[in-house]
């Protein structure tokens, strides 16, 4: 196994960990409120970031490797307020039922057919699943410390846990 087949079942896993942990941090917040609390240095609540990365997983696995019919509205994932955290966790779930749907028994194509990014570049699909689930794990840490400076909570919801990976076993 070579390219992009070989590279799907990590980056698979890594998603669906990362979009797990991305769940427990939006309930591990007291109320729906303070999901989305602004403070100094945070440009985007929470909330926002939940909406940004289900859209951007439901938009570029579901839709354009899964065939989903998925609309995304990049706008409103930023314009949205006051979400209530039942349905952030909601689309959370959706975009984990989109990388099973772009993901699961598929034979992907070398070259990502849809345009990766703002810019429309072309790129390989191996290397745009490989920055999606880099992109999902910086906001799900961008979130972790939101949710620490909102409550200032110091516990942890167990974000990359090594534990939650299929392959991991103990020696």
């Amino acid at each position: 196994m070579s390219g992009v087949a070989a590279v799907v079942p990590p980056v698979r896993a890594v998603l669906l960990r990362d979009l797990a942990a991305f769940r427990r941090e939006i309930e591990a917040y007291p109320d729906d409120d303070s999901v989305w609390a602004s403070r100094p240095g945070f440009p985007n609540a929470a909330g926002t970031l939940a909406l940004h990365v289900a859209g951007n997983l439901q938009h570029f696995i579901g839709a354009i490797l899964g065939g989903s019919g998925y609309v995304r509205d990049r706008a409103a994932e930023f314009a949205d307020r006051s979400v209530p955290r039942e349905e952030l966790v909601r689309h959370l779930r959706d975009a984990e039922a989109a990388v099973r749907l772009g993901l699961d028994g598929r034979a992907l194509p070398e070259q990502y057919p849809g345009a990766a990014g703002g810019g429309g570049m072309t790129v390989r699909t191996d290397e745009w699943l490989v920055h999606l689930a880099a992109h999902l794990t910086y906001h799900l840490g961008q979130v972790d410390y939101h949710r620490r400076a909102v409550t200032g909570s110091t516990v942890a919801i167990g974000a990359l846990a090594t534990t939650e990976l299929p392959s991991a076993r103990t020696p």
